[in-house]
């Protein structure tokens, strides 16, 4: 049966940020995940996992100026150094979590006619973030994400993905296989998955169109978390979408689907 993970950055939103591993264990969950940490010392975040037998099971590396637009720092040229020191930022924060996956984000690719340079640097990062993440077992992922919702972002495609995990070629380099993102770009779940599955490293999920609950719009869940079982997928799916109205409530699909 699928493990679902909150995200507390998107959930509980009526919330303070801290206050939400207590709702999301009151709601059954057993794992959270969320986009940054870094507001809050890894000992803070710890004591909530703690209090409430919750399991960390992702965060992001820092994406940069985020405020400022900012959607990761890895295939950014002249800003290799930052990005090695967030990346190592983030696995001392896994250290004390003790989650073992760590998502980069690419960032944003300003014109098609800077990419072959953008990929190069992206590379090199993955490398060396590899490298450091294995010392630690962990395991490092990239997510392609979809372009009306961040127009410009370098990875979009899980073919494109999987391709660059080839070329870094490290054993702890996955793809984050988001179900909103690739419907909107691709389409077709059922067949990348059965594709892919090999190199996923961590699945998300969220509605489509509008990243509501996911029993809302056009995917078929149901279907989707069957065959992810048959797959053999035994990690996290972290439940990544904006609630509709109250996050509790919504999450009758996720009550009805562990009454099965």
């Amino acid at each position: 049966m699928p493990r679902f993970a909150a995200n507390l950055s998107m959930l509980y939103p009526q919330h303070d940020f801290l206050d939400r591993f207590a709702a999301a264990r009151a709601d059954g969950f057993d794992a959270v995940e969320y986009l940054f940490p870094y507001e809050y010392s890894a000992a803070q975040l710890k004591q909530r996992l703690d209090d409430h037998g919750l399991v960390q099971a992702l965060f992001n590396a820092p994406p940069g100026d985020w405020a400022k637009g900012e959607r990761g720092t890895s295939s950014l040229p002249g800003r290799e150094a930052e990005f090695r020191a967030g990346f190592d930022q983030a696995l001392e924060y896994a250290a004390v979590l003790g989650n073992n996956r760590v998502h980069v984000m690419a960032g944003l690719l300003p014109s098609e006619a800077e990419r072959a340079r953008h990929h190069a640097v992206y590379l090199e990062n993955l490398a060396y973030a590899t490298v450091q993440a294995a010392k630690v077992g962990v395991t490092v992922l990239l997510e392609p994400i979809n372009t009306r919702d961040m127009p410009g972002f370098f990875l979009n495609r899980q073919d494109q993905a999987q391709a660059i995990c080839r070329e870094v070629g490290a054993a702890n380099l996955k793809v984050q296989f988001d179900c909103y993102h690739c419907q909107i770009v691709e389409g077709d779940l059922a067949v990348k998955l059965r594709r892919d599955m090999a190199g996923i490293g961590h699945i998300q999920i969220a509605g489509v169109p509008d990243r509501h609950e996911p029993d809302l719009g056009e995917l078929n869940y149901p279907y989707l978390f069957q065959l992810i079982d048959d797959l053999g997928y035994d990690g996290w799916i972290g439940c990544e979408y904006r609630p509709k109205g109250d996050t509790s409530a919504g999450l009758a699909w996720l009550r009805d689907w562990r009454a099965l």
